[in-house]
């Protein structure tokens, strides 16, 4: 190897590791939709095969890879939209939109071996399909938070300013493919491994913040709520008319219940009932949600003999953790500690009527 392939061929094994780390981190995520979380985790999972394959050809040589390594990237820019696509929609329709945006690559690569001679014009396939996806995502992004209606309640905001950093990954990714697309075309591919190295640079600091920051975010903590704000009449209606809605048909016992499924029931707007639940009650809607979820828990607590992580499934949370979380922060114990404190109470009641 030449110092250029021994340069380059560590960046990517970072890379890899890198993406390998988020595939992980996205996995798990709490995003209101495990779709979501399986077509995120499988683009950063099949980004870091990808990155490793680079390594393998430009830093050893190995070229018996390298139909797989040119094959990879069709399908990032499919596997990126329909992540966020899917937290915007569900059942049957997204179903066969993800079997057209899934099979359409392979239809397209195998007219392309049909039809194509050289295997260097599959660079430009490639980028056409990265700025196609990058103007998807950005149609997606126009329709602003209320479009991802399938996001968890706290999550929606956050993932709409995500779906910004997507797109300018996209674009980077395409810069950097098609200047090694034309580097091929013009001098054989001389400089890529050049190319390759400086790319990756940016990328790596890209992939190191997203991994420093997406475990603080999607992990957070909810903000203690504030001292309730007196709010006008119709403010106080909206809020009344959620609690009845909430209380009647136990929605709050669903784990990906969203804004603006809340709002589309109340026939108002998703900020107009924000708004009215801060103005009311000072807090979020996801916190006023999860007002319900640990009052439905605590009666289970007290009344069942169900396993704390079973009660908390059917209280509507998700993650166990969370459930800790939450359930200490109001109740001031952990949720065997209220158990076995209601117990107590109960016995000794029972004792004094004796």
């Amino acid at each position: 190897m030449d110092s250029g392939a021994v340069l380059s061929f560590p960046l990517p094994v970072m890379t890899a590791a890198l993406c390998c780390a988020l595939a992980v981190l996205v996995w798990r995520a709490e995003l209101g939709c495990r779709r979501a979380n399986l077509l995120f985790a499988a683009f950063f999972g099949l980004s870091a095969l990808a990155a490793l394959l680079v390594g393998l050809r430009f830093g050893y040589g190995i070229s018996a890879l390298i139909p797989l390594q040119r094959i990879l990237p069709v399908y990032f820019g499919p596997l990126l939209y329909l992540g966020f696509a899917a937290l915007g929609a569900g059942g049957r329709p997204f179903s066969r939109r993800a079997a057209l945006h899934l099979a359409a690559p392979a239809a397209g690569l195998g007219l392309f071996w049909l039809l194509v001679a050289d295997m260097r014009q599959l660079d430009w396939l490639i980028s056409a399909s990265y700025l196609g996806y990058a103007a998807a995502l950005v149609r997606l992004w126009r329709k602003g938070p209320d479009a991802l209606a399938r996001a968890r309640l706290d999550r929606a905001g956050l993932l709409h300013r995500w779906m910004l950093r997507a797109i300018g990954l996209l674009v980077f990714v395409l810069l950097l493919d098609t200047a090694i697309a034309a580097d091929f075309a013009l001098s054989g591919g001389v400089h890529v491994p050049a190319l390759i190295a400086a790319g990756t640079v940016p990328l790596l600091i890209m992939l190191l913040a997203a991994l420093c920051v997406l475990p603080a975010v999607f992990a957070a903590r909810q903000r203690p709520p504030a001292a309730a704000v007196p709010g006008t009449g119709e403010a106080a209606g909206t809020e009344a008319r959620l609690r009845q809605l909430l209380e009647r048909e136990k929605l709050f016992l669903d784990p990906d219940l969203s804004v603006q499924r809340l709002a589309r029931r109340l026939h108002i707007p998703a900020r107009e009932l924000s708004s009215a639940v801060n103005r009311t009650q000072g807090m979020n809607v996801s916190q006023y949600v999860n007002g319900f979820r640990l009052a439905h828990a605590a009666e289970l607590l007290a009344g069942s003999d169900g396993s704390v992580t079973e009660i908390a499934a059917r209280s509507g949370f998700l993650s166990r953790s969370n459930f800790y979380r939450e359930f200490q922060r109001v109740h001031g114990e952990t949720p065997a500690g209220y158990r076995k404190t209601r117990a107590g109470k109960t016995r000794a009641g029972q004792n004094a009527g004796a």
